[in-house]
C-alpha cells in the first residue's frame, strides 16, 4: 500500500503550523494564547460537492495536513465540512471516518494503542458505510478523491496493528506516523 513520496502542495498564503497539536504536549492551537491557531476567525464553508471536490480549499487543506503529520490540525479543517454536510448521508459520513481516522493520528503521537484501534475501527465502519451506499448508486470506488477499497483497507490495518512510535528523547514538533495512507494525488 505504500504510495511513494508525495510532494507538499502548500500554497504561499497557507504555511504548516509550527507543530502538530498533541493533547498535553503542545499548546492547545485554538483555547491557548501560545496556540497556532489562537485568535483565528472561523469562517463559513461550502459544502463538499462530490463532483468538485478539488474547487474545496478546506477539503484540500485537510488532506495536506493529515499527509504531513498534522492530525489534529486536518480534523479541524475537515470538521465544518462534515457540519455543513448535514452530519449525515454520505458525504458526512466519509468525512466523519477521515476526522476519526485523523484522531487515531493523534492517538499514535499520544501512545494509546486503544484509542488508534477504536478510531481506526470506527472510520473503517464509516467507509464501508459510504461504499456500500454508493455502489447502490453505482458510484464508483474512487470518491471525493480517495480510493474508498484501499481507504477501508488501511483503516483497517491501522485498527488491527496499531503503529507505535518508538522515538528516545522528546516528542518532535511533528510526526507522520500514516506513511502509507492512501492519500489523494
Amino acid at each position: 500500500m505504500n504510495i511513494g513520496d508525495r510532494q507538499a502542495k502548500i500554497s504561499e498564503s497557507s504555511a504548516f503550523p509550527p507543530y502538530a497539536f498533541v493533547p498535553g504536549r503542545f499548546p492547545h492551537p485554538i483555547n491557548d494564547p501560545a496556540g497556532h491557531s489562537f485568535g483565528a476567525e472561523p469562517h463559513q464553508v461550502v459544502p463538499l460537492d462530490p463532483a468538485n471536490w478539488q474547487a474545496s480549499a478546506e477539503y484540500l487543506r485537510g488532506i495536506e495536513l493529515f499527509d504531513h503529520g498534522y492530525y489534529w490540525e486536518s480534523h479541524e479543517a475537515w470538521e465544518p465540512l462534515w457540519h455543513a454536510a448535514g452530519r449525515t448521508g454520505p458525504i458526512a459520513d466519509f468525512l466523519k471516518g477521515l476526522i476519526a481516522l485523523a484522531a487515531a493520528g493523534v492517538k499514535v503521537r499520544e501512545g494509546r494503542a486503544a484509542g488508534v484501534v477504536s478510531h481506526a475501527r470506527r472510520a473503517g465502519q464509516l467507509f464501508r458505510q459510504v461504499a456500500e451506499s454508493l455502489s447502490a448508486q453505482s458510484v464508483s470506488a474512487d470518491w471525493i478523491g480517495w480510493n474508498l477499497t484501499r481507504l477501508i483497507r488501511f483503516a483497517n490495518e491501522v485498527a488491527d496493528e496499531a503503529p507505535r512510535v518508538e522515538r528516545e528523547g522528546p516528542m518532535p514538533p511533528v510526526e507522520v506516523v500514516f506513511p502509507s495512507c492512501p492519500i489523494p494525488k
